[in-house]
């Protein structure tokens, strides 16, 4: 009997003890996959604030759509002028020669980023098993101007893969599956992001 008894309280031991390690690995997987996950997505995010920047630079407005904005920064040229003094102009003031150059706004994009890119994949959501970030641009009239404006983003449960259910809101108290991670805002002239 009192061997059975041993037996019971070892196996009830161990028990409580993978309960234990489990209650403490699943909040700290749960942080770590969700920091790893959203650092990829806001990366990502950053290059689209730039090439989205460079298209407005190239068209005077945001791409709406992600082929337009493909296709622009492949084919598109970024204007370069350059002034300088009129070297004919001994005071220097008011006469200066512009030249104007143009560069491959690809060559722009690898200079702005800091590396090659690939346009093409920019609309895929990392860890998003094929989802495309939402894309919108418009005009609106802001304080009596009209202003464009773009928003680009996705939302959590898009990119986190198993831990996107709301029962792991108790790890993180700010944690919702549903809210977005994005730059931009159609409502104002703002591209800042909220990360």
């Amino acid at each position: 009997m009192r061997a059975v008894i041993n037996v019971v309280l070892v196996l009830l031991s161990l028990v409580f003890a993978y309960w234990l390690y489990s209650s403490i690995r699943e909040p700290i997987a749960f942080k770590a996959e969700k920091e790893k996950r959203r650092d990829a997505v806001v990366d990502v995010l950053k290059k689209l604030q730039v090439a989205q920047d460079l298209y407005r630079t190239i068209t005077g407005k945001y791409a709406g759509n992600f082929d337009t904005l493909s296709y622009v920064l492949k084919n598109g040229q970024v204007e370069n002028v350059k002034l300088e003094a009129d070297p004919t102009d001994p005071t220097n003031q008011d006469k200066f020669i512009r030249s104007v150059s143009y560069r491959p706004a690809l060559d722009s994009l690898y200079s702005l980023l800091g590396g090659p890119v690939n346009v093409d994949s920019l609309r895929y959501v990392p860890y998003g098993e094929g989802k495309t970030f939402d894309i919108a641009a418009d005009t609106l009239r802001y304080q009596g101007t009209l202003v464009q404006v773009v928003q680009v983003g996705t939302r959590f449960k898009d990119f986190m893969g198993e831990y996107a259910n709301p029962r792991f809101k108790k790890y993180d108290a700010f944690y919702d599956p549903d809210k977005p991670l994005k730059f931009g805002d159609m409502n104002a002239p703002n591209t800042n992001g909220n990360w």
